[in-house]
Protein backbone atom coordinates (compact mmCIF):
# COMPACT_ATOMS: atom_id res chain seq x y z
CA UNK A 1 0.00 0.00 0.00
CA UNK A 2 2.78 2.40 0.91
CA UNK A 3 4.55 1.69 -2.36
CA UNK A 4 1.41 2.44 -4.44
CA UNK A 5 0.81 5.71 -2.58
CA UNK A 6 4.44 6.70 -3.11
CA UNK A 7 4.20 6.06 -6.86
CA UNK A 8 0.97 8.06 -7.09
CA UNK A 9 2.57 10.99 -5.29
CA UNK A 10 5.57 10.86 -7.60
CA UNK A 11 3.34 11.03 -10.68
CA UNK A 12 1.48 14.04 -9.30
CA UNK A 13 4.78 15.84 -8.67
CA UNK A 14 5.99 15.11 -12.23
CA UNK A 15 2.78 16.44 -13.78
CA UNK A 16 2.96 19.56 -11.69
CA UNK A 17 6.52 20.20 -12.77
CA UNK A 18 6.23 19.42 -16.48
CA UNK A 19 2.55 19.80 -17.30
CA UNK A 20 0.56 17.48 -19.55
CA UNK A 21 2.14 16.46 -22.86
CA UNK A 22 0.76 18.52 -25.78
CA UNK A 23 -0.72 16.71 -28.78
CA UNK A 24 0.85 17.40 -32.17
CA UNK A 25 -1.60 19.17 -34.48
CA UNK A 26 -1.15 18.50 -38.19
CA UNK A 27 -3.03 21.00 -40.38
CA UNK A 28 -5.23 19.48 -43.07
CA UNK A 29 -4.07 20.16 -46.62
CA UNK A 30 -5.97 23.00 -48.23
CA UNK A 31 -8.13 22.43 -51.30
CA UNK A 32 -6.85 23.69 -54.64
CA UNK A 33 -8.78 26.55 -56.18
CA UNK A 34 -11.99 25.49 -57.84
CA UNK A 35 -11.96 22.14 -56.05
CA UNK A 36 -15.01 19.98 -56.56
CA UNK A 37 -17.21 19.42 -53.54
CA UNK A 38 -17.56 16.04 -51.85
CA UNK A 39 -20.91 15.65 -53.54
CA UNK A 40 -19.33 16.14 -56.96
CA UNK A 41 -16.44 13.69 -56.68
CA UNK A 42 -15.24 10.57 -54.97
CA UNK A 43 -12.23 10.68 -52.60
CA UNK A 44 -8.92 9.57 -54.01
CA UNK A 45 -7.68 6.12 -52.95
CA UNK A 46 -5.62 6.12 -49.78
CA UNK A 47 -2.61 4.60 -51.54
CA UNK A 48 -2.49 7.24 -54.30
CA UNK A 49 0.24 9.16 -52.49
CA UNK A 50 2.62 6.20 -52.39
CA UNK A 51 2.44 5.31 -56.09
CA UNK A 52 5.72 4.95 -57.89
CA UNK A 53 6.14 7.34 -60.81
CA UNK A 54 8.67 5.77 -63.19
CA UNK A 55 9.85 7.88 -66.10
CA UNK A 56 8.76 6.86 -69.57
CA UNK A 57 11.41 5.24 -71.78
CA UNK A 58 13.60 7.91 -73.30
CA UNK A 59 13.28 10.41 -70.45
CA UNK A 60 16.67 12.13 -70.00
CA UNK A 61 17.33 11.11 -66.42
CA UNK A 62 21.07 11.72 -66.71
CA UNK A 63 20.63 15.28 -67.93
CA UNK A 64 17.81 16.06 -65.47
CA UNK A 65 18.20 17.39 -61.93
CA UNK A 66 17.34 15.16 -58.99
CA UNK A 67 15.48 18.03 -57.32
CA UNK A 68 13.42 18.67 -60.44
CA UNK A 69 12.54 14.97 -60.69
CA UNK A 70 11.41 14.90 -57.06
CA UNK A 71 9.20 17.93 -57.64
CA UNK A 72 7.70 16.26 -60.72
CA UNK A 73 6.92 13.20 -58.62
CA UNK A 74 5.27 15.47 -56.05
CA UNK A 75 3.09 16.98 -58.76
CA UNK A 76 1.98 13.53 -59.92
CA UNK A 77 1.19 12.56 -56.34
CA UNK A 78 -0.85 15.72 -55.77
CA UNK A 79 -2.88 15.14 -58.92
CA UNK A 80 -4.00 11.69 -57.81
CA UNK A 81 -0.97 9.49 -58.31
CA UNK A 82 0.50 7.58 -61.24
CA UNK A 83 -1.79 4.59 -60.77
CA UNK A 84 -4.91 6.73 -61.09
CA UNK A 85 -3.48 8.52 -64.13
CA UNK A 86 -2.64 5.24 -65.86
CA UNK A 87 -6.05 3.78 -64.97
CA UNK A 88 -7.89 6.77 -66.45
CA UNK A 89 -8.90 5.71 -69.93
CA UNK A 90 -11.06 8.33 -71.69
CA UNK A 91 -10.69 12.12 -71.51
CA UNK A 92 -12.71 14.67 -73.50
CA UNK A 93 -12.60 18.45 -73.69
CA UNK A 94 -13.06 21.41 -76.01
CA UNK A 95 -9.79 23.25 -76.48
CA UNK A 96 -10.50 26.87 -75.47
CA UNK A 97 -14.19 26.09 -75.93
CA UNK A 98 -13.79 25.41 -79.64
CA UNK A 99 -12.51 22.17 -81.17
CA UNK A 100 -13.48 18.85 -79.58
CA UNK A 101 -11.12 16.04 -78.66
CA UNK A 102 -11.98 12.63 -77.23
CA UNK A 103 -8.92 10.58 -76.33
CA UNK A 104 -8.66 6.89 -75.50
CA UNK A 105 -5.37 6.85 -73.58
CA UNK A 106 -5.12 3.07 -73.69
CA UNK A 107 -5.49 2.50 -77.45
CA UNK A 108 -4.48 5.87 -78.88
CA UNK A 109 -7.81 6.32 -80.66
CA UNK A 110 -9.07 9.90 -80.88
CA UNK A 111 -12.10 11.78 -82.13
CA UNK A 112 -11.34 15.29 -83.35
CA UNK A 113 -13.94 17.84 -84.43
CA UNK A 114 -13.23 21.36 -85.70
CA UNK A 115 -15.88 23.33 -87.56
CA UNK A 116 -16.98 21.00 -90.37
CA UNK A 117 -14.10 18.54 -90.00
CA UNK A 118 -14.39 15.20 -88.17
CA UNK A 119 -11.31 12.98 -87.80
CA UNK A 120 -11.38 9.47 -86.34
CA UNK A 121 -7.84 8.12 -86.11
CA UNK A 122 -5.22 6.36 -84.04
CA UNK A 123 -2.36 8.61 -82.96
CA UNK A 124 0.08 5.68 -82.73
CA UNK A 125 -0.42 4.37 -86.28
CA UNK A 126 -1.62 7.77 -87.58
CA UNK A 127 -4.18 5.93 -89.66
CA UNK A 128 -7.85 6.79 -89.79
CA UNK A 129 -10.75 8.41 -91.62
CA UNK A 130 -11.95 11.98 -92.05
CA UNK A 131 -15.12 13.79 -93.10
CA UNK A 132 -15.51 17.34 -94.44
CA UNK A 133 -19.01 18.73 -93.91
CA UNK A 134 -20.36 15.20 -93.54
CA UNK A 135 -18.70 13.84 -96.69
CA UNK A 136 -15.96 11.24 -96.21
CA UNK A 137 -12.57 12.26 -97.57
CA UNK A 138 -11.52 9.76 -100.24
CA UNK A 139 -8.57 11.48 -101.92
CA UNK A 140 -5.38 10.05 -100.33
CA UNK A 141 -3.52 13.36 -100.26
CA UNK A 142 -6.44 15.24 -98.77
CA UNK A 143 -7.00 12.47 -96.22
CA UNK A 144 -3.32 12.59 -95.25
CA UNK A 145 -3.66 16.33 -94.70
CA UNK A 146 -6.78 15.93 -92.54
CA UNK A 147 -5.18 13.20 -90.44
CA UNK A 148 -2.13 15.37 -89.97
CA UNK A 149 -4.39 18.19 -88.77
CA UNK A 150 -6.00 15.86 -86.23
CA UNK A 151 -2.65 14.57 -85.03
CA UNK A 152 -1.13 18.04 -84.62
CA UNK A 153 -4.22 19.24 -82.78
CA UNK A 154 -3.99 16.25 -80.43
CA UNK A 155 -0.34 17.02 -79.64
CA UNK A 156 -1.07 20.67 -78.93
CA UNK A 157 -4.39 20.35 -77.14
CA UNK A 158 -3.41 17.50 -74.83
CA UNK A 159 -0.35 19.44 -73.67
CA UNK A 160 -2.59 22.37 -72.71
CA UNK A 161 -4.67 20.00 -70.56
CA UNK A 162 -2.40 17.26 -69.18
CA UNK A 163 1.15 18.69 -69.31
CA UNK A 164 1.60 18.31 -65.51
CA UNK A 165 1.29 14.52 -65.99
CA UNK A 166 3.99 14.56 -68.70
CA UNK A 167 6.97 16.02 -66.83
CA UNK A 168 8.86 12.73 -67.15
CA UNK A 169 7.85 11.86 -70.70
CA UNK A 170 10.07 10.43 -73.42
CA UNK A 171 12.52 12.98 -74.79
CA UNK A 172 12.15 15.38 -71.85
CA UNK A 173 15.03 16.90 -69.93
CA UNK A 174 13.87 18.39 -66.62
CA UNK A 175 15.96 20.91 -64.69
CA UNK A 176 15.39 22.95 -61.56
CA UNK A 177 15.71 26.60 -62.51
CA UNK A 178 14.95 28.68 -59.42
CA UNK A 179 12.54 29.59 -56.65
CA UNK A 180 10.30 32.19 -58.26
CA UNK A 181 6.88 33.80 -58.16
CA UNK A 182 3.91 33.55 -60.49
CA UNK A 183 2.30 36.66 -61.91
CA UNK A 184 -0.46 36.11 -59.33
CA UNK A 185 2.10 36.26 -56.51
CA UNK A 186 2.23 32.52 -55.71
CA UNK A 187 5.67 31.24 -54.57
CA UNK A 188 6.76 28.52 -56.97
CA UNK A 189 9.59 26.17 -57.85
CA UNK A 190 10.38 26.81 -61.52
CA UNK A 191 11.19 23.76 -63.63
CA UNK A 192 12.70 24.02 -67.11
CA UNK A 193 11.51 21.52 -69.74
CA UNK A 194 13.47 20.96 -72.93
CA UNK A 195 13.04 18.23 -75.52
CA UNK A 196 15.12 15.97 -77.75
CA UNK A 197 13.81 14.21 -80.88
CA UNK A 198 10.21 14.14 -79.72
CA UNK A 199 6.96 15.71 -80.90
CA UNK A 200 6.67 18.11 -83.83
CA UNK A 201 8.41 21.11 -82.21
CA UNK A 202 11.32 19.71 -80.17
CA UNK A 203 13.02 23.12 -80.21
CA UNK A 204 10.43 24.49 -77.75
CA UNK A 205 11.12 25.13 -74.07
CA UNK A 206 8.84 25.65 -71.10
CA UNK A 207 9.26 27.07 -67.62
CA UNK A 208 6.74 25.36 -65.34
CA UNK A 209 5.82 27.07 -62.06
CA UNK A 210 4.96 24.55 -59.33
CA UNK A 211 3.26 25.89 -56.19
CA UNK A 212 5.70 25.30 -53.32
CA UNK A 213 2.85 24.49 -50.93
CA UNK A 214 0.17 22.78 -53.04
CA UNK A 215 2.47 21.14 -55.62
CA UNK A 216 0.02 22.20 -58.33
CA UNK A 217 1.19 23.76 -61.57
CA UNK A 218 0.10 27.40 -61.40
CA UNK A 219 1.75 28.91 -64.48
CA UNK A 220 3.91 28.17 -67.49
CA UNK A 221 6.09 30.21 -69.82
CA UNK A 222 6.53 29.11 -73.43
CA UNK A 223 9.69 29.68 -75.50
CA UNK A 224 9.52 28.97 -79.22
CA UNK A 225 13.22 28.15 -79.17
CA UNK A 226 15.22 26.89 -76.21
CA UNK A 227 17.81 29.58 -76.90
CA UNK A 228 15.28 32.43 -76.58
CA UNK A 229 15.82 34.68 -73.58
CA UNK A 230 12.22 35.88 -73.32
CA UNK A 231 9.10 33.71 -73.48
CA UNK A 232 6.56 34.06 -76.28
CA UNK A 233 3.81 33.98 -73.65
CA UNK A 234 3.14 33.34 -69.97
CA UNK A 235 -0.20 31.79 -68.99
CA UNK A 236 -1.74 30.64 -65.70
CA UNK A 237 -3.09 27.18 -64.88
CA UNK A 238 -6.29 27.77 -62.90
CA UNK A 239 -9.52 26.16 -61.76
CA UNK A 240 -8.16 22.78 -60.71
CA UNK A 241 -10.96 20.24 -60.26
CA UNK A 242 -11.21 16.53 -59.68
CA UNK A 243 -12.49 14.47 -62.60
CA UNK A 244 -12.90 10.81 -61.76
CA UNK A 245 -9.64 9.80 -60.09
CA UNK A 246 -7.47 12.66 -61.41
CA UNK A 247 -7.24 16.46 -61.28
CA UNK A 248 -7.31 18.77 -64.30
CA UNK A 249 -7.18 22.56 -64.76
CA UNK A 250 -9.27 24.23 -67.45
CA UNK A 251 -8.40 27.90 -66.86
CA UNK A 252 -5.69 29.66 -68.88
CA UNK A 253 -6.21 33.35 -68.33
CA UNK A 254 -8.44 34.78 -71.04
CA UNK A 255 -9.09 31.29 -72.44
CA UNK A 256 -10.62 28.21 -70.84
CA UNK A 257 -11.26 24.65 -71.92
CA UNK A 258 -14.88 23.58 -71.76
CA UNK A 259 -16.79 20.29 -71.63
CA UNK A 260 -14.00 18.58 -69.70
CA UNK A 261 -14.91 15.06 -68.62
CA UNK A 262 -13.39 11.69 -67.80
CA UNK A 263 -15.02 8.33 -68.56
CA UNK A 264 -14.40 4.71 -67.67
CA UNK A 265 -16.50 3.52 -70.64
CA UNK A 266 -17.66 5.03 -73.92
CA UNK A 267 -19.78 3.60 -76.74
CA UNK A 268 -17.80 2.45 -79.78
CA UNK A 269 -19.69 4.93 -81.96
CA UNK A 270 -17.59 7.76 -80.51
CA UNK A 271 -14.53 6.49 -82.38
CA UNK A 272 -16.30 4.85 -85.34
CA UNK A 273 -18.98 7.21 -86.61
CA UNK A 274 -18.86 10.85 -87.78
CA UNK A 275 -22.41 11.36 -86.49
CA UNK A 276 -22.73 14.01 -83.80
CA UNK A 277 -22.15 12.71 -80.27
CA UNK A 278 -23.21 14.81 -77.29
CA UNK A 279 -20.32 13.96 -74.97
CA UNK A 280 -21.78 15.86 -72.03
CA UNK A 281 -24.95 13.79 -72.17
CA UNK A 282 -22.79 10.71 -71.54
CA UNK A 283 -21.69 12.13 -68.18
CA UNK A 284 -25.22 11.96 -66.82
Amino acid sequence: MYTRRALLAACIILLACHGPRQATVVPAPSQPEGAATAADSQPLPVDAAIDANPALPGFDETGSDREAIEIADGVMERLGGRRNWDNTRYITWRFFGRRLLVWDKWTGNIRFESKGLVVLMNINSQEGRAWDEGVEVADPDTLSDRLRSGYRAWINDTYWLVMPYKLKDSGVTLRYKERGMTEDGIPADVLELTFTAVGITPQNKYDVYVDVHERLVRQWAFYRDAADEEPAFVDPWKNWKQYGRIWLADGHGRNSHTDVAVFDDLPAVVFESPEVVDMMSLTR
